[in-house]
């Protein structure tokens, strides 16, 4: 471990006791109806804090949506802090990662919806929830891709968690992140695919000096009820955001 993770990690670390503080000031006095919406807001104060540590500075254009649906492509752990740091909001993430070091944690706090995908009967529960957010004016954030990639292209679009929106005729906006290393590989060592395990990812990047993001936000005019029409419209919504110039 180089001597910058080492005290990048060791800050990780220091921030947590005031994201504690923080949790406990904006959450423990809300009332139940609204306590979704300040664990989301908390979650946004947080990953501002954390993407200090990583040097972390973003080019963001279009529309910031507030409430709805947010479909978005998928690279990297890194997503969630950036897209919230830009709109608060509550996620939908692989049940894994809620056993990652530091970033389960934050995650779980802020309210993140777990999917265990090789159950299938747990994407019912995870609609409810979604449904249940959606609701109450949350912004929830899906990435139907179902795994993170390098970000050259982006993956079909699994279905079932878009049924919520369809249900509720809630708005759907779409997303596309894009990451840049100034002293590296950011499809390597951003992006969280293929191989790679976490905690030795997260340190190598904690090693770097900084990170770069490119976030464009999107509005959606959906046409279709049928939700894998619907899946290849938003991919299509997305990859369009990327070619942008």
């Amino acid at each position: 471990m180089t001597p910058r993770a080492a005290g990048k990690l060791a800050w990780f670390f220091a921030q947590i006791a005031v994201d504690v503080t923080d949790y406990l000031f904006r959450t423990a006095f809300v009332s139940k109806n609204s306590k979704r919406a300040a664990r989301a807001a908390w979650l946004q104060h947080a990953c501002r804090r954390h993407l200090k540590i990583f040097g972390y500075t973003a080019n963001v254009s279009g529309d910031i949506p507030q409430s709805g649906l947010l479909v978005s492509n998928h690279l990297s752990y890194l997503d969630i802090l950036a897209i919230c740091s830009t709109a608060p909001a509550a996620f939908v993430s692989k049940a894994e990662v809620r056993r990652w070091p530091l970033f389960g944690w934050l995650a779980a706090m802020g309210g993140t919806v777990f999917i265990e995908r090789e159950r299938r009967t747990h994407v019912g529960e995870v609609n409810r929830e979604i449904e249940n957010a959606l609701a109450e004016g949350v912004l929830v954030v899906v990435f139907p891709e179902g795994t993170s990639s390098d970000g050259q292209t982006v993956l079909p679009f699994r279905a079932p968690l878009l049924e919520p929106a369809l249900r509720g005729g809630h708005e759907i906006a779409t997303a596309w992140i894009h990451y840049e290393l100034p002293e590296g590989d950011a499809k390597q060592e951003v992006c969280y695919w293929g191989d790679h395990t976490f905690f030795p990812h997260l340190i190598h990047l904690l090693g770097k000096k900084s990170v770069r993001a490119t976030l464009r936000f999107g509005r959606f005019q959906r046409t279709t009820d049928d939700r894998k029409e619907l899946a290849r419209q938003l991919r299509e919504a997305i990859l369009a955001l990327k070619a942008k110039s």
